[in-house]
């Protein structure tokens, strides 16, 4: 049987954290982690299935896996595993096949591994996936990207993710609690939550996500946390004056705006419209003028027309934003989104991907000039690159200095003095050896 395996993740912070569950499991269990290109004796490999290009890497990496080692074991979980396990067992070399339901239970599996035709899988029904399992991303001194919700009631026309991870749930505040305190250790500076949709946190026990941020603000064990993405009509004011005022929670929202257009918000089957978005960046801005806010959007959806898409670029160029995620609209199949008239071609959606994130270049590099001649609190990283390590301040500016094993996991006041040209700001101590 296998003794050492390797692991690859698309897609998600969410993922990452599931892949350092069942990396955990398999480590108490005596395996030994090793690298992609190491030919271990199993992989396991975590699929995503947002985008086709997700889907298609899914049969790369798994003939990249076998030409380090051909004989490795192959094994596929995540959501592109729920969606399509049969495409997935018809790919060669891949062994066994674990749905939502039981990706977790990899271990009781294991002896049940054979090279043969065709994998073996089990995908029971996403209505039967009930249990909420936590995870937390591994191998990261400075911060863990750690699961506290999963799955998702929303159904928007565009979406899988309630096919591929189910109905929303979570542990409860005590346990969740718990977990993070786990997870942190004494070591890992700043925790990330993260989820499907997050701000769902604590439905299934009659708590919420305030619940849940003011108990983990209480946590000595933890200097630093950051909420990786929350939706716009379950963004309170109570949670962002309560970020406004914490000395933990760091002043940054990643906030999914996907577009600037109420009739094609509504043909997406969001829970908004503009101006409670606008409105809540607006709130954020008020109390925080220094935090940085993400957006994600998607271009090209069903009967997009220029106009409409105009629309989403004006009205994001007149928001105070700091960055996008610009995605081209894919289609799905089992969506509804799918069998809309109307589609845009492909080199339109490129035109506008393009369009969108040249103006978040612009909106990031106008959020970084803003803050040149403050301070800020930096985290820096173990990675040492060139002589140079680097970091993000406490509202998401990426810092660039020159290695110092004194400054790795810690938590350091800099002062923001000039930018580089490689999209990073360094302080004036550093400014003599970047720019010689």
């Amino acid at each position: 049987m296998a003794n050492s395996v390797a692991f690859y993740t698309l897609g998600c912070k969410l993922n990452f954290a599931e892949t350092g569950t069942i990396g955990k499991q398999l480590t108490e269990r005596g395996f030994v982690r090793a690298e992609f290109t190491d030919g271990a004796d199993m992989y396991v490999i975590n699929t995503c299935s947002v985008t086709d290009h997700a889907d298609r890497k899914c049969k790369k990496v798994v003939a990249e896996a076998l030409r380090h080692n051909p004989d490795a074991y192959i094994v596929v979980v995540g959501c592109y595993a729920q969606l399509k396990p049969v495409e997935i067992s018809r790919i060669p070399g891949v062994d066994l096949v674990l749905g939502a339901a039981e990706k977790f239970n990899l271990m009781a599996h294991l002896g049940e591994l054979r090279k043969e035709s065709e994998a073996r899988v089990l995908n029971a029904p996403i209505k039967e996936t009930r249990d909420f399992v936590p995870g937390f991303s591994e191998g990261e001194r400075t911060r863990a990207f750690v699961k506290v919700q999963d799955g998702c009631d929303y159904f928007c026309s565009f979406c899988t993710i309630p096919l591929a991870r189910g109905s929303s749930r979570s542990a409860n505040i005590a346990e969740t609690t718990e977990k993070i305190r786990q997870v942190a250790n004494g070591t890992v500076r700043e925790i990330v939550l993260t989820g499907v949709n997050l701000g769902d946190f604590g439905i299934n026990h009659n708590e919420d996500f305030y619940g849940l941020i003011t108990e983990l603000d209480k946590l000595a064990e933890v200097d630093r946390f950051r909420i990786s993405s929350i939706e716009p009509n379950l963004l309170t004011d109570e949670i962002i004056e309560f970020v406004a005022g914490s000395q933990r929670f760091v002043p940054h929202f990643h906030i999914p705006l996907q577009s600037g257009s109420d009739e094609i918000l509504g043909r997406m089957r969001r829970r908004y419209k503009t101006d409670l978005y606008k409105s809540r960046i607006e709130r954020i801005m008020e109390l925080m003028p220094h935090c940085a806010i993400g957006v994600d959007v998607i271009v090209g959806f069903p009967g997009e027309t220029e106009e409409e898409f105009l629309k989403t670029y004006q009205f994001l160029n007149e928001l105070e934003v700091s960055y996008l995620h610009v995605f081209p609209y894919s289609e799905r199949p089992n969506t509804t989104a799918k069998k809309m008239q109307g589609r845009v071609p492909q080199s339109v959606r490129h035109e506008r991907v393009t369009m969108l994130r040249t103006l978040s270049e612009k909106k990031r590099q106008a959020f970084y000039r803003k803050h040149l001649g403050t301070k800020r609190t930096v985290l820096f990283e173990a990675d040492e690159k060139g002589g140079f390590m680097h970091g993000f301040t406490d509202n998401y500016i990426k810092m660039k200095a020159v290695y110092d094993p004194l400054l790795v996991n810690e938590l350091t006041e800099i002062s923001l003095d000039a930018m580089n040209d490689d999209g990073t700001v360094s302080s004036m101590l550093d400014l003599a050896i970047l720019h010689p």
